[in-house]
């Protein structure tokens, strides 16, 4: 998988392609549907398939404020882009220059001129250009004029409700990741790179790999049934606190799994942490014998739902 940035012009091999083009956040069963279009079409036509998707978000350009929302890391979107079939992943670098761009310049400029596109798929609510002043219908009639074909997709719904990233992020921080999982098609995940702690964990018979929860949602706080996936492919299985650590002074906001069985030294590894079951919330106990107790509970209830 080729990773192209969007100030940087694209190699030869790679023009003439179809496009996908959103934000594809999470990459949910939405996204796929969009994703999967273009990789469809891509094939058919002996053409390249190029995922576009946005960093920073643009939420975060307009709205430098917003609490964490990412459900996804760029390498973790460019692995499932990759898994998915596509070719080659467009990093568009959202700033002002961007954002102020009109409709026509993003489909003249953008994806004729510099990409080379013979072909986009959006999803039929995807809007683009300087106060939103393109959508599928724009791209669609604007686009034929420089010879761009464009399709848009509709909304997938589950259970009688369209898959958004919004309606992730809701499941997420009610603690329901079963919701999350099958809107998803996996578990959500954080990666990241295994830090040094206080090591508490290790004294008291549960060592901790310790991830900083960077620009990711955060979850509901609290304790999760979890697996890891090492570097080297190995799948463990624990349980993880994410939260402030109440009962430590001072609070300090982490991803804590401890993962069964395992003695081995992750220090400076990247490790990515899935979530299946929320257990319980986050909870402040008197001293550590009260939290160990707690915590050999809590890991037997992981062991027994991720059997």
């Amino acid at each position: 998988m080729i990773r192209l940035d969007s100030r940087e012009p694209v190699p030869e091999a790679l023009r003439g392609g179809v496009v996908a083009l959103g934000n594809f956040d999470g990459f949910h069963l939405g996204h796929q549907a969009v994703v999967g279009e273009a990789i469809r079409w891509a094939q058919a036509d002996g053409r390249p398939a190029i995922v576009a998707t946005f960093d920073p978000h643009p939420k975060r350009y307009f709205s430098p404020d917003s609490a964490p929302f990412r459900l996804t890391t760029l390498d973790q979107r460019q692995d499932l882009f990759a898994d998915a079939g596509a070719d080659a992943m467009l990093v568009i670098h959202f700033g002002a220059e961007v954002a102020g761009m009109t409709a026509a310049e993003w489909i003249e400029e953008g994806l004729f001129a510099h990409l080379g596109a013979v072909g986009v798929v959006t999803g039929e609510d995807f809007t683009f250009g300087k106060g939103r002043s393109g959508n599928p219908q724009v791209l669609a009639e604007h686009g034929a004029k420089v010879g761009l074909r464009a399709k848009a997709v509709g909304a997938v719904t589950l259970a009688g409700e369209i898959v958004s990233s919004s309606r992730i992020r809701h499941a997420l921080q009610s603690g329901d990741c079963e919701t999350a999982t099958r809107l998803l098609t996996r578990p959500f995940a954080m990666r990241g790179i295994v830090q040094h702690g206080d090591k508490v964990g290790r004294t008291i018979n549960f060592p901790t790999a310790n991830l900083d929860i960077g620009n990711y949602l955060r979850p509901r706080y609290g304790i999760y049934a979890v697996t890891g996936r090492l570097p080297d492919g190995r799948v463990l299985k624990g349980a993880a606190n994410i939260g402030i650590r109440p009962t430590f002074d001072p609070p300090k906001e982490l991803l804590e799994p401890h993962f069964f069985d395992f003695a081995g030294d992750l220090y400076g590894q990247e490790i990515e942490v899935a979530f299946h079951h929320f257990l319980r919330p986050e909870a402040k106990f008197d001293g550590l014998d009260a939290l160990m107790a707690q915590m050999a509970l809590d890991c037997e209830q992981a062991r027994a739902l991720l059997a």
